[in-house]
Protein backbone atom coordinates (compact mmCIF):
# COMPACT_ATOMS: atom_id res chain seq x y z
CA UNK A 1 0.00 0.00 0.00
CA UNK A 2 1.51 3.19 -0.97
CA UNK A 3 0.07 7.13 0.54
CA UNK A 4 -1.01 5.81 4.20
CA UNK A 5 -1.07 6.94 7.43
CA UNK A 6 -0.85 5.10 10.43
CA UNK A 7 -3.37 5.56 13.28
CA UNK A 8 -1.55 4.44 16.57
CA UNK A 9 -4.73 4.08 18.88
CA UNK A 10 -6.53 1.83 21.77
CA UNK A 11 -5.96 4.79 24.28
CA UNK A 12 -8.69 4.89 24.33
CA UNK A 13 -10.82 2.28 22.00
CA UNK A 14 -13.83 4.49 21.93
CA UNK A 15 -12.01 7.23 21.61
CA UNK A 16 -10.23 5.92 17.97
CA UNK A 17 -13.07 4.76 16.70
CA UNK A 18 -14.43 8.13 17.01
CA UNK A 19 -11.41 9.82 15.38
CA UNK A 20 -11.82 6.80 12.17
CA UNK A 21 -15.46 7.87 12.09
CA UNK A 22 -14.71 11.70 12.16
CA UNK A 23 -12.28 11.44 9.75
CA UNK A 24 -14.32 9.50 7.15
CA UNK A 25 -17.31 11.60 7.60
CA UNK A 26 -15.28 14.32 7.29
CA UNK A 27 -13.53 12.77 4.00
CA UNK A 28 -14.91 14.08 0.40
CA UNK A 29 -15.98 10.63 -1.14
CA UNK A 30 -18.21 9.32 -3.70
CA UNK A 31 -16.46 5.60 -4.10
CA UNK A 32 -14.75 3.22 -2.27
CA UNK A 33 -11.75 4.84 -3.90
CA UNK A 34 -12.21 8.21 -2.45
CA UNK A 35 -11.50 7.62 1.08
CA UNK A 36 -7.80 7.66 2.91
CA UNK A 37 -5.16 4.56 3.20
CA UNK A 38 -4.43 4.12 6.38
CA UNK A 39 -3.52 1.38 9.13
CA UNK A 40 -5.17 1.28 12.33
CA UNK A 41 -3.66 -0.11 15.71
CA UNK A 42 -5.87 -0.40 18.22
CA UNK A 43 -3.16 -1.08 21.19
CA UNK A 44 -5.96 -1.34 23.93
CA UNK A 45 -3.18 -2.65 26.30
CA UNK A 46 -0.83 -0.58 26.85
CA UNK A 47 -0.57 1.12 30.43
CA UNK A 48 -2.71 3.77 31.41
CA UNK A 49 -1.26 7.10 30.96
CA UNK A 50 -2.50 8.98 33.38
CA UNK A 51 -2.57 5.88 36.26
CA UNK A 52 1.57 6.11 35.76
CA UNK A 53 2.17 9.73 35.53
CA UNK A 54 0.40 10.14 38.97
CA UNK A 55 2.29 6.62 40.00
CA UNK A 56 5.42 6.03 38.73
CA UNK A 57 5.78 2.76 40.32
CA UNK A 58 2.91 1.61 37.61
CA UNK A 59 4.22 0.02 34.64
CA UNK A 60 5.48 2.95 32.36
CA UNK A 61 3.50 3.20 29.06
CA UNK A 62 6.48 4.83 27.05
CA UNK A 63 8.05 1.76 26.06
CA UNK A 64 4.83 0.06 24.99
CA UNK A 65 4.39 3.27 22.75
CA UNK A 66 8.13 3.27 21.40
CA UNK A 67 7.81 0.06 20.68
CA UNK A 68 4.95 0.27 18.90
CA UNK A 69 6.46 3.40 16.33
CA UNK A 70 9.52 1.37 15.66
CA UNK A 71 7.55 -1.67 14.83
CA UNK A 72 5.05 -0.06 12.70
CA UNK A 73 7.91 2.69 11.24
CA UNK A 74 8.88 0.03 8.77
CA UNK A 75 5.76 -0.28 6.67
CA UNK A 76 7.09 3.89 5.86
CA UNK A 77 3.57 5.67 6.37
CA UNK A 78 3.44 9.53 5.65
CA UNK A 79 3.22 9.95 9.13
CA UNK A 80 1.95 8.96 12.61
CA UNK A 81 -1.27 9.65 14.22
CA UNK A 82 -2.08 9.29 18.23
CA UNK A 83 -5.28 10.04 19.32
CA UNK A 84 -4.67 10.14 22.72
CA UNK A 85 -3.39 13.60 24.34
CA UNK A 86 -1.91 12.39 27.83
CA UNK A 87 0.47 10.20 25.11
CA UNK A 88 2.23 13.27 23.81
CA UNK A 89 3.76 13.45 27.05
CA UNK A 90 6.18 11.17 25.51
CA UNK A 91 5.99 12.78 22.26
CA UNK A 92 10.22 13.86 22.21
CA UNK A 93 10.94 10.22 22.76
CA UNK A 94 8.55 8.73 20.37
CA UNK A 95 9.62 11.09 17.95
CA UNK A 96 13.36 10.21 18.43
CA UNK A 97 12.31 6.43 17.84
CA UNK A 98 12.24 7.17 14.13
CA UNK A 99 12.08 9.24 11.71
CA UNK A 100 8.68 9.24 10.50
CA UNK A 101 6.92 12.43 11.70
CA UNK A 102 4.73 12.12 14.46
CA UNK A 103 1.56 14.93 14.41
CA UNK A 104 1.80 16.78 17.50
CA UNK A 105 -2.21 17.13 18.94
CA UNK A 106 -2.25 19.42 21.39
CA UNK A 107 -0.20 21.75 18.88
CA UNK A 108 -2.44 21.37 16.64
CA UNK A 109 -4.94 21.96 18.72
CA UNK A 110 -3.25 25.43 20.26
CA UNK A 111 -2.73 26.56 16.51
CA UNK A 112 -6.00 26.44 15.64
CA UNK A 113 -7.39 29.26 18.26
CA UNK A 114 -5.90 31.68 16.45
CA UNK A 115 -7.64 30.24 13.20
CA UNK A 116 -11.11 30.18 14.77
CA UNK A 117 -10.84 32.76 17.41
CA UNK A 118 -8.14 35.37 16.08
CA UNK A 119 -9.23 37.92 19.13
CA UNK A 120 -9.13 34.73 22.33
CA UNK A 121 -6.22 35.28 24.87
CA UNK A 122 -7.86 32.96 27.76
CA UNK A 123 -7.77 29.81 27.06
CA UNK A 124 -9.35 26.78 29.55
CA UNK A 125 -8.16 23.01 29.40
CA UNK A 126 -10.71 19.94 29.82
CA UNK A 127 -8.11 16.65 29.98
CA UNK A 128 -7.26 13.99 32.46
CA UNK A 129 -5.41 14.75 35.85
CA UNK A 130 -2.19 13.02 33.56
CA UNK A 131 -2.55 15.28 30.50
CA UNK A 132 -2.87 18.55 33.13
CA UNK A 133 -0.15 17.33 35.18
CA UNK A 134 2.63 16.79 32.35
CA UNK A 135 1.88 20.53 31.22
CA UNK A 136 1.86 19.53 27.27
CA UNK A 137 -0.90 22.16 26.80
CA UNK A 138 0.51 24.81 29.69
CA UNK A 139 3.67 24.60 27.17
CA UNK A 140 2.12 24.87 23.89
CA UNK A 141 -0.13 27.61 24.73
CA UNK A 142 2.51 30.06 26.40
CA UNK A 143 4.53 29.03 23.42
CA UNK A 144 2.35 30.80 21.53
CA UNK A 145 1.04 33.47 23.56
CA UNK A 146 -1.71 32.02 25.21
CA UNK A 147 -2.78 32.03 29.15
CA UNK A 148 -3.74 28.71 29.81
CA UNK A 149 -6.13 27.64 32.65
CA UNK A 150 -7.04 24.82 33.96
CA UNK A 151 -9.74 23.51 36.12
CA UNK A 152 -10.12 23.68 40.14
CA UNK A 153 -10.53 20.50 42.01
CA UNK A 154 -13.87 20.33 41.71
CA UNK A 155 -14.96 20.60 38.13
CA UNK A 156 -11.91 18.62 37.46
CA UNK A 157 -13.64 15.63 39.60
CA UNK A 158 -16.37 16.33 37.28
CA UNK A 159 -14.28 15.99 33.76
CA UNK A 160 -12.88 12.77 35.19
CA UNK A 161 -16.32 11.46 36.46
CA UNK A 162 -17.13 12.01 32.72
CA UNK A 163 -14.15 10.55 31.10
CA UNK A 164 -13.64 7.83 32.99
CA UNK A 165 -16.95 6.61 34.59
CA UNK A 166 -19.35 7.74 31.96
CA UNK A 167 -17.54 7.21 28.48
CA UNK A 168 -14.36 4.87 29.53
CA UNK A 169 -16.04 2.62 32.01
CA UNK A 170 -19.91 2.30 31.12
CA UNK A 171 -19.91 4.03 27.05
CA UNK A 172 -22.35 6.47 28.53
CA UNK A 173 -22.11 9.93 26.66
CA UNK A 174 -23.71 11.70 29.05
CA UNK A 175 -24.68 15.35 27.51
CA UNK A 176 -26.16 16.96 30.76
CA UNK A 177 -22.70 16.62 32.71
CA UNK A 178 -20.76 17.43 29.69
CA UNK A 179 -23.00 20.35 29.04
CA UNK A 180 -22.63 21.40 32.92
CA UNK A 181 -18.93 21.11 32.49
CA UNK A 182 -18.55 23.35 29.49
CA UNK A 183 -21.15 25.90 31.42
CA UNK A 184 -19.05 25.54 34.71
CA UNK A 185 -15.94 26.85 32.19
CA UNK A 186 -18.15 29.91 30.58
CA UNK A 187 -19.62 30.83 33.86
CA UNK A 188 -16.04 30.65 36.49
CA UNK A 189 -13.07 30.94 34.65
CA UNK A 190 -13.68 33.81 32.33
CA UNK A 191 -12.33 32.05 29.24
CA UNK A 192 -12.90 33.02 25.78
CA UNK A 193 -12.14 29.32 24.17
CA UNK A 194 -12.14 26.04 26.01
CA UNK A 195 -9.53 23.10 24.58
CA UNK A 196 -10.97 19.51 25.21
CA UNK A 197 -7.78 18.05 25.39
CA UNK A 198 -9.00 14.38 25.83
CA UNK A 199 -10.10 12.32 22.75
CA UNK A 200 -13.01 10.66 25.23
CA UNK A 201 -14.43 14.34 25.11
CA UNK A 202 -13.84 14.52 21.64
CA UNK A 203 -16.28 11.39 21.10
CA UNK A 204 -18.87 13.72 23.02
CA UNK A 205 -17.84 16.84 20.62
CA UNK A 206 -18.78 14.83 18.02
CA UNK A 207 -22.13 13.28 18.96
CA UNK A 208 -23.03 16.43 20.52
CA UNK A 209 -22.51 20.50 18.50
CA UNK A 210 -22.78 22.53 21.01
CA UNK A 211 -20.48 25.25 18.91
CA UNK A 212 -23.33 27.69 19.26
CA UNK A 213 -23.16 28.08 23.05
CA UNK A 214 -19.57 27.40 23.68
CA UNK A 215 -16.09 28.38 21.52
CA UNK A 216 -14.50 25.30 21.63
CA UNK A 217 -11.49 23.52 19.92
CA UNK A 218 -11.80 19.88 20.11
CA UNK A 219 -7.69 18.52 19.81
CA UNK A 220 -9.20 15.29 18.02
CA UNK A 221 -11.07 17.09 15.18
CA UNK A 222 -8.61 19.70 14.61
CA UNK A 223 -6.31 16.93 14.18
CA UNK A 224 -8.39 14.97 11.70
CA UNK A 225 -8.43 18.68 9.81
CA UNK A 226 -4.89 18.38 9.58
CA UNK A 227 -4.60 14.63 8.92
CA UNK A 228 -6.74 15.39 5.62
CA UNK A 229 -4.65 18.64 4.47
CA UNK A 230 -1.69 16.57 4.85
CA UNK A 231 -3.22 13.90 2.75
CA UNK A 232 -4.61 16.19 0.01
CA UNK A 233 -8.05 16.19 1.08
CA UNK A 234 -10.92 18.97 1.23
CA UNK A 235 -11.95 18.91 5.00
CA UNK A 236 -16.06 18.53 4.05
CA UNK A 237 -16.49 20.04 7.86
CA UNK A 238 -14.00 22.89 7.25
CA UNK A 239 -14.61 25.81 10.33
CA UNK A 240 -11.48 27.65 9.17
CA UNK A 241 -12.49 29.12 5.82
Amino acid sequence: MENFFTILGGMGTLATESFVHTLNRRTDAHRDQDYLNYIVVNHATIPDRTEFIKNPSLENPEEKLIEDIKIHSQLAPEFFVIPCNTAHYYFEEMQKSTKIPILHMPRIAVEAIGENFPTAKRIAVLATEGTILTGVYREELEAQGYEGVIPDEALQEKVNRLIYQEVKENKNLNFELYHEILADVALKMDCEVTILGCTELSVLYETYDLAGEFNIIDAQAETVHRTLLMMGKEDLLDEHK
